[in-house]
């Protein structure tokens, strides 16, 4: 029988975190940090700063091939980060989720690098995205097909793994979650490849730091779409493509009793989560043609320094924790994680062209997904 679960509790009642882990230690630390520590925080891992897209030597897209092998020999755990184009009101960009993203993680690869194991990034393979039902419709936002979504991340990955980048983190800023999901276990179904492979839905993943609560520069509203939290987070780190001469405020339109479908980041544990259900309320075109499901009017920056801390803090914990239990070159046991051997694997682990070297192109499929 285990020991009885400890926790740590805060004055809002659905804030609490695990007190025996290092990731409810970590999220407890910044619940109970000063504003001056969280913006100490930000400083070191210097948010704000201008998106690095074109800046040489920061994704593996734009450093020279040379010194971005050996980056990854020293670090190969890749993030790759996930956003979209979507109508999110006359006030914001089209792109602000891939901005969100991609700057959030140029701040864990600055971090990283100042410790002495500078991260991978890719640029996002999914600019353009899936969507919801809901979101039918709407000029401004694009939305690719199922299919289009998890075999660009499914090859991506792949890609990735054969060119040494064995621990891939996925981080979605985006309502598409079902989708990645449902690519990561094709992946490994389709290839049974060692490594370390998972999701990140940065804003689930810091949760707590969204809700309302009566902490100094809470948000006021929950958390829904293209409102005062997403905008408060633009705000924070791209303010120059968030004009808030254009602000409006809108509110869907529910066609049901409140209570079954929960908001962006299940504030309220409700039986379901948004993208669950449809038909329980109006579409986007009907309802908020404005693209906003919220108040973004009440946006400051000041009220995103928080979950923009937590989610740094939280990217790096997982690096970290990953690395200091498979160093750079080593992954799990093959035996522990696929149906294929150590000695099988054993060319296809080894450093991209050197002797003896494999491709994965040559790599045979097992089991039933042998012939997809």
């Amino acid at each position: 029988m285990g020991s009885k679960k400890e926790w740590f509790t805060t004055s809002v009642p659905n804030v609490f975190f695990e007190a025996d882990t290092s990731v409810g230690k970590m999220k407890n630390q910044l619940w109970n940090a000063s504003e001056e520590e969280i913006d100490q925080i930000l400083e070191e891992y210097g948010i704000p700063s201008p998106s690095e897209l074109g800046v040489a030597g920061t994704y593996i897209q734009n450093t020279p091939r040379a010194e971005q092998i050996e980056k990854r020999k020293k670090n190969d755990l890749v993030f790759i980060p996930l956003g979209c184009t979507e109508n999110h009101g006359m006030h914001a960009n089209t792109g602000l989720d891939t901005f969100m993203v991609t700057q959030i993680l140029e701040g864990v690869r600055r971090y990283t690098k100042k410790q002495g194991r500078e991260c991978n990034l890719t640029f996002t393979p999914l600019n353009f995205a899936g969507h919801p039902y809901h979101h039918i419709g709407m000029p401004g936002t694009v939305i690719m097909p199922h299919e289009v979504v998890q075999e660009t991340l499914i090859y991506t990955m792949l890609g990735l793994w054969n060119d040494g980048y064995r621990k891939i983190i996925i981080v979605n800023n985006h309502g598409d979650d079902w989708m990645l999901e449902a690519a990561l276990q094709e992946f490994c179904k389709r290839y049974q490849l060692p490594g370390i492979f998972r999701i990140v839905e940065w804003h689930r993943a810091v949760r707590e730091f969204f809700f309302v609560t009566d902490k100094k520069n809470s948000l006021e509203t929950d958390f829904i779409h293209a409102d005062e939290a997403e905008t408060s987070v633009g705000l924070l780190m791209f303010k120059d493509m968030i004009n808030m001469d254009y602000v409006q405020d809108a509110w869907g339109r529910p066609l049901l009793p409140d209570g079954h479908i929960d908001k962006s980041v299940d504030p309220f544990r409700r039986p379901s989560k948004w993208q669950e259900a449809e038909g329980h309320a109006a579409i986007e075109r009907a309802a908020t043609p404005e693209g906003i499901v919220g108040a973004p009017s009440k946006a400051t920056a000041d009220k995103a320094k928080r979950p923009i801390a937590a989610i740094l803090k939280y990217l790096t914990l997982l690096h970290d924790e990953i690395l200091d239990t498979f160093p750079a070159g080593t992954v799990p046991k093959v035996e522990d994680i696929t149906l294929r051997t150590s000695a099988e694997m054993a060319p296809f682990l080894q450093e991209p062209l050197s002797p003896g070297w494999k491709s994965i192109d040559e790599l045979p499929r097992i089991g039933v997904w042998e012939k997809l």
